[in-house]
């Protein structure tokens, strides 16, 4: 085992062996552990008490965080010629449709989220390959297919985010940055966590939530009190 930096002493120092901490409190906690250069990124890992292989208990979803992610998103929106400009002015970095499809069949995935509309579904479903691995397929459920191509730009841009429950039952997920308020970093990991408590699959049995834990890059994990979450 590799021996504790400096930092990373003083860091765990702060956190208090055993404790379970309200979302409140550690929120303000993981500005005060987080000692970097860079403005890092802060996370949220909830796992859940479901089995991802049965479909009835696949937990997936879309969030609207209230400050947004703190990061700026790359959007690329494939539409057809007459919602090109509706796209561009709704903030996406990248529109257009078949030299796009061209360069990701080439390999070309410098973004973060796709955007297209239902028509069009079926020339992007041969790009799976290439867009499912890195989770950029777009997905109805998702919101990323639809006819209004406008309105999902600015959802995109102004912070919304979509989840899913992965093979071991955690929910990760980016909520924002150290640089953020310990308020902000609150409200949006309490947004998040009340969103995965509505959205309970009815077959799922026992606890829902076994644990909580918040945390930035590079920092110790804060255990919270699912209890303290304010729906």
């Amino acid at each position: 085992m590799s021996k504790l930096t400096k930092k990373q002493k003083i860091a765990f120092s702060k956190i208090e062996p055993g404790k379970i901490y309200s979302l409140r409190e550690a929120s303000a906690l993981v500005k005060e552990i987080t000692d970097t250069k860079f403005d890092a990124s802060v996370d949220v890992d909830v796992r859940l008490g479901v089995d991802p292989r049965k479909a009835n208990q696949m937990v997936r979803g879309v969030v609207t965080l209230p400050h947004g992610t703190g990061k700026q998103v790359r959007v690329l929106a494939l539409c057809t010629p007459d919602k090109e400009a509706e796209a561009q002015a709704a903030g996406a970095d990248y529109v257009g449709l078949d030299e796009y499809i061209e360069k990701i069949r080439g390999g070309w995935t410098d973004i973060d989220v796709i955007i297209t509309m239902p028509a069009i579904m079926g020339k992007i479903g041969a790009l799976g390959r290439v867009l499912g691995p890195r989770g950029l397929m777009p997905n109805p459920k998702s919101g990323t297919v639809t006819n209004d191509i406008a309105a999902a730009v600015k959802e995109v841009k102004s912070g919304k985010i979509d989840f899913k429950v992965d093979k071991t039952g955690i929910v990760h997920t980016s909520i924002g940055k150290v640089s953020f308020s310990a308020d902000q970093i609150y409200d949006n990991a309490n947004e998040i966590i009340t969103t995965l408590l509505r959205l309970k699959p009815s077959a799922a049995k026992g606890t829902y939530v076994k644990s909580i834990y918040l945390s930035s890059t590079m920092s110790p994990s804060i255990k919270i009190d699912p209890k303290s979450v304010e729906e």
